[in-house]
């Protein structure tokens, strides 16, 4: 079994960077096809998989995970930075603002969903908490061990 094969295994062969189904059959040149991020392992985390045009197009910078254009949120926070951050202090971050409580219900169960995927080990949960006459999403972690 290949690195690739691996990583894609344990990944469920999922992008981590977009979140959407990689092709293991695709081929390595296709900007959709299968490739490894080696970089988290560089950032202390393990080797994830990603689409080879995803993994090209982040380059050697830190990831964005993107929020999905159908969430109405204002002052989205960078997903990837506030997961680190948790996994290492615990606590909580506002991830996000909105001005309707359906609106933030909706982007905290879509966050709480995709942080579930981009770190398993990290107990997170998405919550939706009042502020100012909007709604903030915040995300509260225990701290890793």
């Amino acid at each position: 079994m290949s690195r690739l094969d691996e990583v894609g295994a344990r990944d469920a062969w999922r992008c981590w960077i977009c979140d959407e189904a990689v092709d293991p059959e695709m081929s390595v040149n296709d900007p959709r096809g299968p490739s490894v991020d080696s970089l988290t392992t560089k950032r202390g985390g393990p080797e994830r998989l990603a689409h080879r045009g995803c993994n090209t197009k982040k380059g050697a910078v830190a990831a964005v995970v993107p929020w999905p254009d159908r969430l109405f949120v204002v002052d989205p926070a960078p997903i990837v930075a506030c997961v680190e951050r948790l996994g290492r202090k615990g606590g909580r971050e506002v991830m996000a603002r909105c001005p309707t409580e359906a609106d933030s219900a909706e982007a905290a169960v879509w966050l709480q969903d995709r942080v579930s995927r981009l770190a398993p080990d990290l107990a997170a949960v998405a919550e939706v908490a009042p502020g100012g006459g909007q709604y903030l999403v915040v995300l509260r972690a225990e701290r890793s061990r």
